[in-house]
């Protein structure tokens, strides 16, 4: 290993790189562990950090390009309000947490004293100092973009499918189980803003783009060498540069980390210490909801017939060489109103549960570099206010899955997938499920548990999940799992390599016999099943 920096905190930090390029630091105590993990973000993924905040404050107008498609980007995300009550959550932090909040800003802020990205420098442009908000920014983007997005764009599409005319019957068959108390009528007359699907688009050429994560844990009853196996791959865009992921090896005296971490916040997300590792997906849990609002003179109605005014939220976006743009969003208990309250009419209002979190996720985030088993993991996991399935495996042998995420309490027989008129006040949230209730378990007889962003309802007390990716990958991981109860290591590396479909197998089974005698319907006949490059089946 090559030393690439050494510095004070409270004591001497030293900075080393391994022979793959991966960061390893070694501190003599926490606050100096994360002084030097916040050097290595800003030395590795500077650039990464630095364009997330300019976003998530919605200043890219500002600061990059003054074209229309930036100032687009910047009204999603001023309408998002990520960076907002950020002040608050500081409040929340625990005081050996936002120590550590603290040295982790003051190792991003020594880096960039001493440079910043070179395209930054092109720009002009000094960026402030990072700080405790900017990091709880970043913590809510990440659990929102691509990820809870999905929710509310499936949910919106819902709606987009009425508004075309579309039969209850076909609703009920794309959305089985889901429209309790869905009122088409009303809901066509609600006015929306725009439409997440453009109508010059055709639907047979839809192509959404998902990430699809995995992960599963193998007691040691199930392995070689009688200790649990934990295998993670966490599709946040790993095929984009810069990755979300970056690796560190962490050190203090015995005790160490290898972690996956994100540029711009303090802590190990995934990764293993001495005593436990664990690993995540995303859980598809629906943390998001839409009401609707009846609305007249920037007011919106109540059940008891009073008219209730808006709050006003005026926003500027200050934009390169040109005029400032300065928009109004109008918000209420439901959240921010799509569209102009003056105007009477029906609009939706539109909430993210955890909108306003992040304190408590560092707080416990920061717990699981002393966590020493499962159960411990499991609970301060569990409380990480973004959605997402753990697996966890600890050295004396125990394997556990727990969900975490903040779930609306919601009306008994509501799954929140549909739009409820705002004015009845039992249509409103109520608090948020215990993580007790989640989906979780602790040493399952089977000897092992999958997530692959599938159905893990029947895990709980509660069902957090109403849309979700299909079964096909857990159950391919399951049937390799059921092949043995000697596994490795290289097993695990070689499931992670597998690229069968059960999928397509279930697909071929009706497809096959209808294929003609010709050369492409030979090559399906004889297709293997196997999703590889070079396979023209």
């Amino acid at each position: 290993m090559k030393k690439i920096a050494q510095f004070t905190g409270k004591e001497t930090i030293e900075i080393f790189r391994t022979a793959e390029g991966v960061p390893y630091i070694e501190a003599k105590n926490h606050n100096d562990l994360y002084m030097a993990m916040g050097y290595c973000h800003a030395m590795d993924r500077g650039l990464q950090m630095l364009l997330m905040r300019i976003l998530g404050r919605g200043e890219a107008s500002e600061f990059l390009d003054s074209t229309d498609e930036l100032l687009k980007i910047d009204i999603f995300f001023r309408r998002m309000n990520f960076f907002s009550k950020t002040d608050q959550e500081l409040s929340k932090l625990t005081l050996e947490a936002k120590m550590s909040c603290t040295s982790y800003c003051d190792g991003v802020n020594l880096f960039f004293s001493k440079r910043i990205p070179w395209e930054f420098r092109l720009l002009n442009y000094s960026p402030s100092p990072w700080k405790i908000e900017d990091s709880i920014l970043i913590s809510r983007m990440i659990g929102y973009l691509t990820l809870a997005q999905t929710q509310f764009e499936i949910e919106r599409l819902l709606i987009e499918m009425i508004k075309a005319g579309l039969s209850h019957e076909k609703l009920e068959e794309l959305f089985p189980g889901l429209l309790g108390e869905l009122d088409e009528e009303l809901i066509k007359k609600v006015n929306i803003s725009g439409s997440i699907v453009p109508p010059e688009i055709k639907w047979g050429g839809l192509v959404p783009r998902v990430m699809a994560s995995n992960n599963w844990v193998i007691s040691g009853k199930k392995t070689k060498s009688g200790y649990p196996i934990l295998a993670n791959d966490p599709h946040l865009e790993t095929n984009r540069l810069p990755n979300v992921w970056n690796e560190l090896i962490l050190k203090i005296k015995e005790r160490y980390a290898f972690a996956s971490t994100m540029p711009g916040l303090p802590g190990i997300l995934l990764g293993r210490t001495n005593n436990l590792a664990w690993g995540a997906t995303y859980t598809f849990m629906d943390t998001i909801d839409s009401w609707i609002e009846d609305c007249k003179e920037g007011k919106y109605l109540k059940e008891d017939g009073n008219w209730i005014p808006f709050k006003k939220r005026n926003e500027i976006i200050k934009r390169k060489k040109k005029e400032n743009f300065e928009t109004i969003f109008y918000e209420n208990e439901h959240g921010v109103l799509e569209g102009d309250p003056n105007i009477t009419g029906f609009y939706f209002t539109t909430r993210w549960a955890p909108s306003g979190s992040g304190a408590q996720s560092i707080n416990n985030i920061f717990k699981m570099w002393d966590a020493k088993n499962v159960e411990e993991g499991m609970k301060y996991l569990g409380n990480i206010e973004t959605s997402w399935n753990w697996v966890l495996a600890d050295k004396e042998g125990n394997i556990g899955y727990q969900m975490s995420g903040m779930m609306p309490k919601r009306k008994k027989g509501t799954s929140g997938f549909v739009p409820l008129p705002g004015w009845k006040p039992e249509n409103s949230w109520s608090g948020f499920v215990p993580p007790e209730e989640f989906p979780r378990i602790i040493n399952p007889e089977k000897g092992y548990f999958i997530t692959a962003n599938n159905n893990l309802n029947p895990y709980g007390n509660v069902a957090p999940i109403n849309i979700c990716m299909s079964s096909y990958r857990a159950e391919r991981i399951e049937r390799l799992l059921e092949k043995s109860s000697d596994f490795t290591i290289q097993d695990n590396f070689k499931i992670h390599y597998d690229v069968y479909s059960i999928q397509a197998e279930r697909f071929m089974k009706i497809i096959k016999p209808l294929l003609p005698d010709t050369q492409p319907g030979k090559i399906l006949k004889e297709w293997d099943l196997c999703y590889l490059p070079e396979s023209e089946g």
